[in-house]
């Protein structure tokens, strides 16, 4: 072979190393989220095991759907444990990722959470799981900033019962307050989509947070507002990352531009990124959003530590201090973040961004953190 044609990588033909990945796949949970996630950790492990697999193993996925419920998350976590994986991946919803990383470290299983953000994700320090994705406190601030240079002071937020609603909102809260800002909750469960844009009259609201589910209540309360002359001019925004996806669009059409919401890729991709957005556009038929990112970042992550570290569940997880892998959005390291019991990758690119009226298909980055 000439050193102009280097040798082929050898197809892996070993025993498969296992991973579990948790996503959410069916209603209620956010399915796009979870069909984006499973395409970047899919298109991860072909190209590892194109590349060789884990010295001559092949990577293999147990994909279970949580379906946004703790407690189904929680069981396949020991599933996945007793069938012998080396590590679990993935989730994308706070309190569900919440339960499988507490199931996870009683276990001594290794968790490398992709996507979801609630800052505690356990209750106590854990050496048994790494994550990803940037914590809340720090996203939701970023967005409260955004929110600063709006010059907005009576802000509202549609909210529903949830720990990962109220932590955001009280981030908001304890942000914005100190600059004179007003923020008033609205309960999204009683209130109607009507009775809400009433309730924002009567409050003198001038910008509106759907700290709520989507596709509803989120999707109903967008099209009542726009359609309200009364609030002609109120800024919506959405930080939980609803218009990401296509799906948003397609719902919402016209509607769903000019509604800020946080997102976790950097304003330009460098090269890594470009090629494997572009295959993952090709996968999914329609742009990636930053959780297909995260989900690509997760193997490769996962692929270092593996052939560096072996497959051993406390060799994994002992070697989250010593990651250093170029991920599609920037490099990645995992350290201990004050009031975060997990190691953290401090921290993703956050920018907040929306659709372009002009142009719903095209995003516009309002500012970055």
């Amino acid at each position: 072979m000439s050193a102009n044609h280097p040798p082929r990588p050898v197809p892996p033909k070993g025993s498969p190393v296992r991973l579990g990945a948790l996503a959410p796949l069916t209603r209620p949970g956010w399915v796009a989220a979870g069909r984006h996630l499973l395409a970047g950790l899919d298109l991860a492990v072909r190209e590892v095991n194109a590349a060789g697999g884990i010295d001559g193993d092949p990577l293999e996925l147990l994909v279970r759907d949580t379906a946004a419920d703790p407690e189904r998350a929680a069981a396949a976590v020991r599933e996945l444990a007793d069938l012998g994986v080396a590590a679990v991946v993935g989730e994308y919803h706070s309190v569900v990722a919440r339960a499988a990383a507490a199931r996870a470290d009683a276990l001594g299983v290794p968790f490398l959470c992709s996507s979801a953000v609630l800052d505690a994700l356990t209750d106590e320090p854990t050496e048994w799981v790494a994550r990803l994705a940037p914590a809340q406190s720090r996203g939701w601030r970023t967005y409260g900033d955004f929110l600063l240079g709006t010059g907005r002071r009576r802000i509202a937020v549609a909210t529903q019962p949830s720990v990962y609603w109220a932590t955001g909102t009280r981030v908001l809260r304890d942000h914005v307050a100190p600059h004179g800002v007003d923020v008033i909750e609205l309960d999204a469960n009683a209130l109607s989509p009507g009775a809400l844009c009433d309730a924002l009259v009567d409050h003198g609201a001038t910008a509106l947070l759907l700290l709520a589910g989507h596709p509803e209540p989120a999707a109903a309360i967008v099209g009542a507002v726009r359609s309200d002359p009364r609030l002609a001019g109120t800024l919506i925004g959405a930080p939980a990352g609803q218009p990401e996806f296509a799906e948003w669009a397609a719902l919402l059409g016209a509607d769903g531009a000019g509604i800020p919401f946080l997102r976790y890729v950097p304003e330009h991709l460098g090269p890594l990124g470009e090629r494997v957005g572009a295959e993952l556009r090709e996968l999914l038929g329609e742009a990636p959003s930053f959780v297909a990112f995260e989900g690509w970042d997760t193997i490769a992550v996962l692929a270092e530590v593996l052939r560096s570290h072996g497959t051993e569940r406390a060799a994994v997880a002992g070697a989250w201090p010593r990651v250093a892998v170029e991920g599609t959005r920037g490099p990645i390291r995992f350290s201990r973040v004050p009031g975060i019991g997990v190691r953290q990758w401090a921290w993703a690119p956050i920018q907040v961004a929306d659709r372009d009226p002009a142009e719903p298909d095209r995003f516009r980055t309002l500012h970055t953190g």
